[in-house]
């Protein structure tokens, strides 16, 4: 039979495939495997700093024996305790902004969306409230961790800060479109903008401001937005 017929073609072929797949299947299973270690590690370290106190650092040893692994095991997914931090702040990123992906797809204009977006992300920016501690709310520790992200490794903090800035700038672009936002804005430095004015206003406004009481999140959310959006918008909405 020649060899270029397609019968035999398919000969040949069926073993290298069936063993690529048999490969696959192997990896697949490994990674899984990988996947929940992981997983429990960052796990275990979001309950570490949801219970953390401003200035108290937990150890590599609290996050191996609180997700019931081995501390080798640690070290084969990670390097050491700050590039668990920079997972951590990964994964709190990318899970907030999945959260605002959410709340700005339920609005029907460019106009509710920047809203939508700047008073969910003040929100979140929030100090979460004593025993309400998780990868959506900001703690102590993760706030600390955060500011010495963006003054002493600004490339590490970019990377993580992408899945926001993204859509930000879309939200800004679709918004300049329709001239909600005014033209001539540069998304990305707008961008930059706008996020750090919402988290900084969060984090620090009331200690600078001397205000103990803690803050009414509505009203403080709906000011965010009058001091943000004086400085974007185009004019008044129609």
């Amino acid at each position: 039979m020649p060899s270029d017929h397609p019968a035999a073609a398919s000969t040949t072929d069926a073993p290298v495939r069936r063993r690529d797949l048999a490969v696959a299947r192997s990896l697949d299973s490994a990674r899984v495997r990988s996947e929940g270690r992981v997983q429990r590690f960052l796990d275990a370290g979001f309950e570490l700093l949801a219970s953390a106190e401003s200035g108290k650092e937990f150890t590599v040893q609290e996050v191996v024996d609180r997700s019931g692994q081995s501390l080798r095991s640690f070290y084969q997914y990670f390097a050491g305790k700050h590039e668990l931090l920079l997972a951590l702040f990964d994964e709190a990123i990318r899970s907030t902004a999945d959260r605002l992906v959410e709340h700005v797809a339920r609005e029907t204009t460019p106009f509710d969306r920047l809203h939508c977006f700047v008073i969910e992300y003040y929100k979140m920016c929030l100090p979460a409230l004593n025993g309400h501690a998780s990868k959506n709310n900001p703690t102590p520790v993760m706030a600390e961790f955060c500011h010495q992200l963006l003054t002493a490794h600004q490339a590490e903090a970019s990377r993580a800060f992408v899945p926001l800035v993204t859509l930000l700038e879309k939200v800004l672009e679709e918004s300049v479109a329709t001239g909600v936002v005014r033209p001539g804005l540069e998304h990305e430095d707008a961008a930059g903008a706008i996020l750090s004015t919402i988290m900084f206003n969060a984090a620090y406004a009331p200690t600078i401001s001397g205000t103990s009481e803690p803050r009414d999140r509505d009203q403080g959310a709906d000011q965010m937005w009058e001091f943000v959006s004086a400085g974007i918008l185009a004019g008044s909405p129609t």
